[in-house]
């Protein structure tokens, strides 16, 4: 359940994980209430200049009250926070969405599968998994052989690569990587390009494996008012009458059967 508040948070650390990949540290009270599969909206500057594009939590610190996101500079707004420096501060709205359910995993085999910049999303989600006793198998896509990350996931899980131009691991895909390792799953989890994600879905249908995915990528203004990210469903809402959702603020994660992708 989001808790949609704006606060004033304080960047803690900033770097560039690879090229165009930040990773960023906020002190921020609403890191209590976070959930691995929720998001940010982040003011650039001005107080009414929301970030077109909400970020998705990477890590959450809830003893040091701290959030991390690890996103790709993409355009004027992303520019603008990634030149930000520790000690600086911004406003930044949150935590939104609804997240993954730790619960889903509980005693099964769970794959979780992360591909580009979906990747960041996994790590809460494989922490928390970790902890709660569920050891998820890991499988994560990437470009070339820029890894980001991957090092981190290795405290959680069992990690495999699938790189598109297999300078390591398995080239290709999530799924590539999945078939060519022999993994099983009672539950996919998973987050990244539509492409992919449309994939998993297929997949899950035809092997009838339980699957969660996260639409973060499809995302518009953060907050479910612009309408730019409407995806339909198998059922109707009961107020509207219609089998459509807001991936702001009905998801980002939905049941693989219940979304149209």
């Amino acid at each position: 359940m989001s808790m949609k508040k704006k606060v004033r948070a304080r960047i803690l650390s900033q770097n560039m994980l690879t090229e165009g990949i930040y990773d960023m540290w906020l002190s921020t009270e609403l890191a209590k209430e976070a959930r691995a599969g929720q998001f940010i909206g982040i003011y650039t500057g001005h107080e009414a200049h929301l970030l077109p594009r909400p970020i998705s939590i990477c890590e959450v610190d809830r003893e040091k009250e701290a959030l991390r996101v690890v996103y790709r500079a993409v355009g004027r707004g992303t520019e603008i926070f990634s030149a930000w420096q520790p000690g600086d501060e911004a406003d930044i709205l949150g935590v939104l969405g609804n997240g993954y359910s730790i619960e889903t995993g509980r005693g099964k085999q769970v794959v979780l599968m992360g591909g580009g910049i979906g990747i960041p999303p996994m790590l809460q989600l494989a922490k928390d998994l970790w902890a709660a006793g569920t050891h998820a198998e890991i499988v994560l896509g990437y470009r070339d052989n820029q890894l980001f990350l991957k090092e981190e996931f290795e405290k959680y899980g069992k990690v495999y690569a699938a790189t598109e131009d297999g300078s390591v691991g398995t080239k290709g895909n999530v799924l590539t990587a999945m078939e060519a390792e022999h993994l099983k799953a009672d539950v996919i989890m998973a987050c990244g390009p539509l492409p992919m994600l449309r994939a998993v879905k297929r997949y899950a249908e035809e092997k009838r494996i339980e699957a969660y995915l996260s639409l973060e990528e499809r995302m518009a203004c953060g907050v479910g008012a612009c309408l730019g990210c409407v995806c339909k469903t198998t059922h109707k809402d009961a107020h509207s009458h219609v089998n459509n959702a807001r991936i702001c603020t009905d998801g980002p994660v939905f049941d693989a059967r219940e979304v149209e992708i």
